[in-house]
């Protein structure tokens, strides 16, 4: 079995100068279509769930669907990983039903919905990591507010977003309070705020540097490694196929002569960003380190924070 952490995985991305993609699930078709690919470029890959989906799909029936995709492909790495929680017990939840990755967004409460300041987000964020890293888990932090630079507010998605207008300021990440928030806390992982937003966010004209702040994404590249999540790209993909399906055949009404196109479509958007990112062809090379071992090395400090000079979990 290859169940590995996020700690590990972007180490060896960072190591290796690759990108790696994180692609939502909520359902068996969309698993499939995601592990297909994998194994057809031979990359590592990220599933992540939100908490909408695991309320969705049922926590028991999430996990279970998880191990036999596993079992289907034991030599792809595999992080399972919580998006977007949002406070401890959601993340506490999640490594109870075999996440090897949690996210606290701690720039928002736990309503999901009210920003918080920089102090809650520190507090939540390293009491998250302290929890998770005692068995081995990996922790992404979020630091700024998802939102749109043009009209100040944020994007609901599976009910998280912040609601209402937020500053400018609340919207961009500062790369340099990004590498003390990463020490204050010993988070392995930092999603950014940049000008992007939840779904199919759509920009009132080409986005520029004033609407999409590419500049911020660089800086923070340059000093810690990077994820790059991906939902509404497959749930495109897959609408299409269901739409294409009912109007070529009207009389249909078998869920699978819609679902196995749609599958089909996610799987070669998949493949597409396996090989985009670079993450194609690097899953042979990667030994799997077991949670009890990361555990030890998160306890001993090897895996502390060294920023510019990150430390290693993938040596």
């Amino acid at each position: 079995m290859a169940r590995i952490t996020l700690r590990q995985l972007l180490d060896h991305a960072a190591e290796h100068g690759y990108g790696v993609p994180a692609f939502n699930i909520n359902n068996m078709e969309q698993g499939l279509a995601i592990m297909d690919a994998a194994a057809a470029v031979d990359a590592p890959v990220i599933i992540q769930a939100s908490r909408g989906a695991r309320s969705y799909a049922n926590d028991i029936m999430l996990s279970k669907m998880i191990d036999a995709l596993e079992e289907m492909h034991p030599q792809i790495p595999l992080c399972l990983h919580q998006d977007h929680g949002n406070e401890e017990a959601t993340c506490a939840t999640a490594i109870k039903y075999g996440f090897t990755s949690v996210m606290i967004d701690g720039s928002l409460k736990a309503d999901a919905k009210t920003a918080a300041d920089y102090d809650y987000n520190v507090d939540i964020t390293r009491r998250v990591v302290e929890m998770a890293h005692w068995i081995g888990a990996s922790v992404e932090g979020e630091l700024g507010v998802l939102g749109s630079l043009e009209h100040g507010g944020g994007e609901q998605e599976d009910g998280h977003g912040v609601e209402g207008k937020v500053s400018h300021d609340q919207l961009l990440t500062d790369p340099d309070q990004a590498v003390d928030f990463v020490r204050a806390t010993k988070v392995d992982a930092l999603a950014i705020a940049m000008g992007t937003s939840h779904g199919a966010y759509k920009f009132s004209r080409q986005p520029d540097g004033d609407i999409l702040a590419m500049n911020v994404v660089e800086e923070i590249h340059r000093r810690l490694p990077n994820k790059v999540n991906i939902d509404t790209d497959c749930r495109l993909a897959m609408t299409a196929a269901f739409r294409k399906v009912a109007a070529q055949t009207k009389g249909e009404f078998d869920p699978r002569k819609f679902l196995k196109p749609a599958m089909d479509a996610m799987r070669d958007l998949c493949r597409e960003r396996f090989v985009q990112f670079g993450t194609a062809g690097h899953a042979g090379k990667i030994r799997v380190i077991p949670l009890s071992e990361m555990a030890r090395r998160y306890r001993s400090g090897a895996l502390d924070p060294r920023i510019g000079n990150i430390a290693a979990a993938a040596e």
